[in-house]
């Protein structure tokens, strides 16, 4: 196990999720704060532990899927295209949510990135049973996230939540 490999495996997705997360902190603080959010949303000093956690978990278990499944020229190819697409989407969803404020976008966003993180996690599985695993944490706070995401946009009209 090459120690390099697994910190590069770990560091890509928090290295969007920093960046993501840096493109649109300032609407948290402003807009966000506006919005009608139901009771039971988590504090927003939760939501940077838990997605790095989220984030060096799935890391790792692209690395043991790409380790097990020979890269992208072995089994894992799929596996790791459909953690490359989920990856992907979790970067855009805060772009979308908070620089857009495009919640009914946001909230199809959201379910089309659940759907591909249970394929890519049961794909994992597949490969490394670990791997697999790992990835039903972050589909169980993605369940809330997009739990979460409805309830605003349905409690929120549009003409508050949108920018002019």
């Amino acid at each position: 196990m090459s120690s390099w490999q697994v910190a590069g495996a770990i560091l890509l997705p928090n290295l969007g999720g920093i960046t993501s997360s840096l493109l649109v902190r300032n609407e948290i603080k402003t807009w966000y704060e506006t919005l009608k959010r139901p009771s039971w949303r988590p504090p927003n000093y939760l939501f940077g532990p838990v997605w790095t956690a989220l984030y060096c978990g799935m890391g790792y278990a692209s690395y043991l899927v790409w380790r097990d499944g020979g890269g992208f020229l072995g089994p894992a190819k799929i596996p790791l295209a459909l953690y490359g697409t989920q990856l992907a989407l979790n970067w855009a969803w805060s772009p979308i949510f908070f620089g857009l404020h495009k919640l009914d976008w946001a909230l199809g966003e959201i379910s089309v990135l659940w759907v591909t993180v249970a394929a890519s996690g049961y794909k994992f599985h597949e490969v490394n049973k670990t791997a697999g695993y790992l990835m039903v944490p972050y589909l169980a706070w993605l369940t809330l996230a997009t739990a979460l995401n409805y309830v605003i946009w349905r409690d929120n009209p549009k003409s508050i939540a949108e920018k002019e």
